[in-house]
């Protein structure tokens, strides 16, 4: 695609960088209000029984995730037209969904700024390796990273790890600003769950709240993994890498049915939103429909997006993700001529 392409491809988008007060208070009055009866019907149903109380628990947990979308367009400032009010709504919804809101804002809009390019991975993404790259580590450092990929792990421990553990530290060189604003965002998170526990006992507060923020965050971690791990994505070394080709094919448009797609905010359409992030999540559809190069990216369906569980690398030859066992006689090899060039160093 030619730069004039890319740069008309950017443009066709912009008249849906806007946002409406009245459609983003309609989507917070969707949104929080139901999560609340849920949540509080999900804290009834224990004395009937706990399988209708975790039934109950699984819509809930789809109302934080369209919760987590609202404050990921308050990061974006998309979702009012007011900087305070964004920040204001970007720590209450912050607070529902155990992310810090200036340290998620700042590494998102890094991930945003980087997404795709092999030159500046590290912050606000996945650990992804290339080919290469995984053969030249340590036999221990394979391990981990083999552990990372695992989907029991990211999938299973990941959402423990991040909202409870990660969370929870400033990241190294935030400035004052992201590092008062994760203390405040803790502090709100204790009190609330201080107050709830003391009000609702902490048995019971537990029991409705652990499966609703476990089972929403394997969503949103799912959401991300699948929406840039698809087979012919798109990788790029800095010199060669484009923030619209990285936006069109680094992103896919994950295909849902309409209830899944109002539940999770429209995010399926990932590659308009990282081709604009100031397009409010309620708008991402009709910008795609409105323009026919993005109705050309990548389309994955549920089905379809399984898949990407088994890959596990980027390859830059063939430009596409693999699987270990797909690269694995290429590492052997790898690994047989380091150790071939090291006995003849030796030798000589």
């Amino acid at each position: 695609m030619s730069e004039l392409k890319q740069s008309q491809l950017k443009k066709s988008v912009a008249p849906f960088e806007r946002n409406d007060l009245k459609v983003s208070i309609r989507q917070l009055a969707n949104t929080l209000l139901p999560l609340i009866v849920l949540w509080a019907a999900a804290y009834w149903s224990l004395s009937v029984s706990y399988l209708l109380t975790l039934g109950i628990g699984v819509l809930a947990s789809a109302f934080v995730v369209r919760t987590f979308i609202i404050f990921h367009d308050c990061c974006h400032g998309s979702f009012f037209s007011n900087k305070r009010a964004n920040d204001i709504l970007g720590i209450i919804t912050g607070v529902i969904t155990l992310v810090p809101y200036q340290q998620w804002k700042n590494s998102h809009a890094i991930h945003h700024a980087t997404s795709s390019n092999l030159d500046k991975r590290g912050v606000g993404d996945l650990w992804i390796l290339t080919v290469e790259e995984f053969a030249a580590l340590t036999p221990l450092r394979k391990l981990a990273y083999r552990a990372y990929r695992n989907p029991l792990v990211m999938f299973g421990l990941g959402p423990i790890f991040v909202f409870v553990l990660q969370y929870r530290f400033n990241r190294n060189g935030a400035r004052r600003k992201e590092r008062l604003n994760t203390y405040l965002m803790n502090a709100l998170i204790v009190a609330v769950y201080a107050l709830l526990g003391w009000a609702l006992g902490w048995q019971q507060f537990l029991m409705v709240q652990f499966p609703i923020f476990y089972l929403s965050g394997v969503l949103g971690i799912w959401l991300f993994y699948v929406q840039h791990q698809f087979e012919d994505s798109y990788f790029e070394k800095n010199d060669e890498w484009s923030y619209v080709m990285a936006a069109v094919e680094g992103s896919s448009y994950y295909k849902l049915p309409k209830l899944l797609q109002w539940l999770t905010g429209n995010i399926g359409f990932h590659h308009v939103h990282h081709l604009s992030p100031k397009v409010p999540n309620y708008y991402l559809e009709d910008a795609h429909d409105a323009t026919p190069p993005l109705q050309k990216a990548t389309t994955i369906t549920i089905m379809q997006s399984f898949e990407s569980l088994r890959f596990r690398l980027w390859d830059e030859r063939d430009k596409k993700f693999v699987s270990f066992r797909d690269v694995k006689d290429r590492i052997s090899n790898r690994r047989e001529r380091l150790v071939g060039a090291r006995r003849h160093k030796r030798a000589g």
